[in-house]
């Protein structure tokens, strides 16, 4: 064919000439520093990766749908399940709402009903009407009420002479999951779970089949603060500790094996979650299989993916819709089962039919028009996705076994050890995000400078000590901007661009973006000649904060002379960071510099209380 005759005119290159060229080109620069990435979870991320980069990873020789089930459950397609969740307020409503998303491309529906203390044999059925269980996945979210919730759906399987073998669906049975966020167990004075367990495995055995019991929330970890290698092997342990557990109290291996799934939340970090998802399904096959399972079917791994709340912010809430459009991408192409896309302004507001439909429309074109059912396993060979995945997978075993030579999830999670790992992640995120080393977009940087809103203050919750706390990143930022927007009023951050043109132009830039981080209105004019010139625009724009904006070579000549004219009208900064003269410019009297390696919130922080703002 003609293309090989085109590569045939090439010589195939070396790793060993790759890294030579590379070298070259680095000038004497080092390497690593230069072009080895470090994620988060401490993984190494190569600049390149080739054939022989996949020449030790075992689990490429198993097929879709084969164990270990690397590439997935299926064998056919990538189809999975479209979920929408709705919180149960009336019966009656939560029907017609369930009816009509259904209509609309829904394929699992999720009733949230943990919150409810009881719910009757009528009620259960005014929520099923016109709903045909056979065809569409029906998820509980009931919590500490999942007994009594299955058994009337049982009840109402039978009595409407339904094909059980038919229904698919699950109860969100977690009481591990439940004290991880609320520090409390489901029974305040009783912790043992295993006669529930039993009682709920026993429905599910005898009546619904493909009914999951258990839904580990891994999301939870996510939502924290933590790390992809946090939240997977987290979620693992709790796993195996459900499976111990069951094992105990009589339940067989295989049974309990087949009756628990995942959920696991996604955020945007594209090609980790892709690989985190695929990494979740070769580590669980593994650990079912040690409690000895005899049919390896069991080993498969039903994963549910939520679009995590932890990167969704207030401000700037349609670029949300672009956050949950790469996360559902991510989780599709890892393969997992059922998807639930959050609304883009859920975070702050009760989500409304436009963004409910958003959110659907988001899988469903993906679907349709973009053919993610369509592959199994599209990103399966993949070079960098391969040993992405073998990488989650080392680093999540190994955290797996630290916590299991604790004694498994619970006891290390009453330690404290559960929650001091992901409270150090979550603080080194919020200093990354403080520092702008970790982008918010809209939030810590390219805020709209003229957006305003108000966020509902949230509901006041005593953390119980080795509980979870549950946030977003952009919480801090938010609250910040929020204050100044409640100030009587706005302060006015001038831009004194001179000298340099090239210089002023970026750092005013940068400077601006900083400032509108916290709502200060900015005053950039395109330059001025002479010094005076700018003082007094200054003066007259009665400006509450002056930046000076220029260059390195020229700030010793003329910021003592604009700080001189400006130190009692006006607090005045210098955007960037002067190495040969902030010493004598801060001897001077300057105390304020603004430049990439600044604590963003700190700094908003001190010049809001400098302010007056509170």
């Amino acid at each position: 064919m003609a293309y090989k005759k085109l590569f045939d005119k090439f010589n195939s290159a070396t790793t060993k000439e790759w890294e030579e060229k590379i070298n070259i080109d680095l000038k004497g620069a080092d390497y690593k520093k230069k072009l080895i990435a470090k994620t988060i979870e401490g993984i190494d991320i190569k600049p390149y990766y080739r054939t022989e980069d996949l020449s030790d990873l075992e689990y490429l020789s198993s097929l879709p749908g084969k164990y270990p089930y690397s590439r997935g459950n299926n064998t056919e397609n990538s189809k999975h399940k479209i979920r929408q969740n709705i919180f149960i307020d009336k019966y009656k409503n939560a029907n017609k709402k369930a009816v009509e998303i259904v209509s609309k491309g829904v394929t699992s529906v999720g009733f949230i009903i943990d919150h409810k203390e009881d719910i009757s044999k009528k009620e259960l059925s005014v929520l099923l009407k016109d709903i045909d269980v056979s065809n569409i996945e029906i998820n509980f979210i009931s919590g500490i009420h999942s007994e009594k919730v299955f058994q009337l759906f049982k009840n109402y399987i039978l009595s409407n002479n339904i094909d059980s073998d038919t229904i698919t669906g699950s109860v969100g049975f977690d009481p591990i999951g439940h004290k991880t966020v609320t520090g409390n167990c489901y029974n305040k004075n009783n912790c043992n779970f295993s006669d529930k367990l039993k009682s709920l495995i026993k429905i599910s055995e005898n009546y619904l089949p493909k009914f999951k019991i258990i839904n580990i929330n891994a999301q939870h970890f996510r939502n924290a603060g933590s790390t992809a290698v946090q939240e997977l092997a987290f979620g693992l342990a709790i796993g195996s500790e459900y499976m111990a557990k069951a094992n105990d109290a009589g339940i067989k291996t295989d049974l309990i094996a087949s009756k628990i799934m995942f959920t696991f939340g996604i955020a945007s970090n594209y090609f980790m979650e892709i690989a985190k998802i695929r990494a979740a399904r070769i580590l669980w096959a593994k650990i079912v299989d040690a409690f000895k399972v005899k049919n390896k079917e069991n080993c498969k791994t039903y994963i549910h993916s939520v679009t995590c709340n932890w990167n969704k912010t207030a401000y700037a809430p349609y670029v949300n819709m672009l956050r949950t459009t790469t996360e559902s991408m991510s989780a599709l192409l890892g393969g997992t089962d059922s998807l639930l896309v959050s609304p883009f302004n859920a975070t702050f507001e009760k989500p409304d039919d436009f963004s409910e439909r958003i959110a659907r429309n988001t899988q469903i074109i993906l679907n349709e028009e973009a053919y993610f059912d369509k592959p199994v396993d599209p990103a399966g060979g993949s070079y960098y996705i391969e040993n992405l995945t073998n990488s989650i997978a080392e680093y999540a075993w190994k955290l797996f076994l630290e916590i299991e030579q604790e004694g498994g999830y619970e006891k290390a999670f009453n330690k404290g050890i559960i929650k001091e790992k992901i409270e150090n992640t979550a603080r080194q995120r919020d200093m990354n995000i403080a520092q702008r080393k970790e982008i918010i977009l809209g939030t810590n940087q390219y805020p709209d400078r003229n957006e305003k809103i108000t966020i509902p203050k949230k509901e006041k919750r005593t953390i119980p000590e080795n509980a979870l706390r549950l946030y977003r990143a952009a919480e801090a930022f938010e609250s910040l901007r929020q204050k100044t927007e409640k100030a009587k009023k706005t302060p006015k951050v001038f831009m004194l661009t001179i000298g340099n043109s090239v210089m002023r132009k970026a750092r005013a830039t940068f400077a601006g973006n900083f400032f509108a981080c916290a709502g200060f209105k900015i005053i950039d004019k395109s330059g001025f000649n002479t010094i005076e010139d700018a003082v007094q625009a200054s003066i007259k724009a009665n400006a509450d904060i002056t930046v000076i904006c220029s260059s390195d070579d020229e700030y010793p000549d003329i910021v003592p002379v604009i700080f001189e004219r400006l130190k009692n009208k006006s607090i005045v900064a210098v955007a960037g960071y002067p190495k040969n003269s902030i010493d004598a410019l801060s001897a001077f009297g300057v105390k304020h510099f603004i430049h990439l390696k600044s604590n963003i919130l700190e700094t908003l922080k001190e010049f809001q209380e400098e302010l007056g703002i509170k």
